[in-house]
């Protein structure tokens, strides 16, 4: 399993500017993505008790694949769910995954617009 990564709002805004293919996840619930979430991104909920197998599951029925580079994103640093998710995202074999540690917080924090 590859390690986990933490990319800064630097390096996400990079990889917007260049137009590299990747998708965002909010791995919060329908009610607070629904207040705003990073442009773009996906909600795919991930509540403490789902399973690895079951994040995957939805994954796909999100329409995402094993080869997509994958950023992950919940509220801020304090929250503990994407990095969660990064991990048993790597533990399945999306190895392009990565962990937006600073959240809507820290998006927000640095003056961008949540879309709603």
């Amino acid at each position: 399993m590859p390690k986990l990564q933490f990319i800064s709002i630097e390096q996400l805004l990079e990889m917007q500017a260049n137009n590299l293919q990747f998708k965002v996840i909010e791995v919060l619930g329908q009610d607070s993505f629904n207040q705003g979430h990073l442009p773009g991104a996906i909600n795919l909920p991930v509540p403490k008790e789902m399973t690895s197998s079951e994040l995957i599951k939805a994954a796909k029925a999100k329409g995402l694949k094993i080869t997509d580079t994958i950023v992950v994103y919940c509220a801020s640093y304090g929250c503990h769910a994407s990095t969660r998710a990064t991990t048993f995202f790597l533990k399945a074999g999306f190895n392009k995954t990565v962990d937006f540690k600073a959240g809507k917080q820290g998006w927000v924090n640095a003056g961008l617009e949540l879309e709603r």
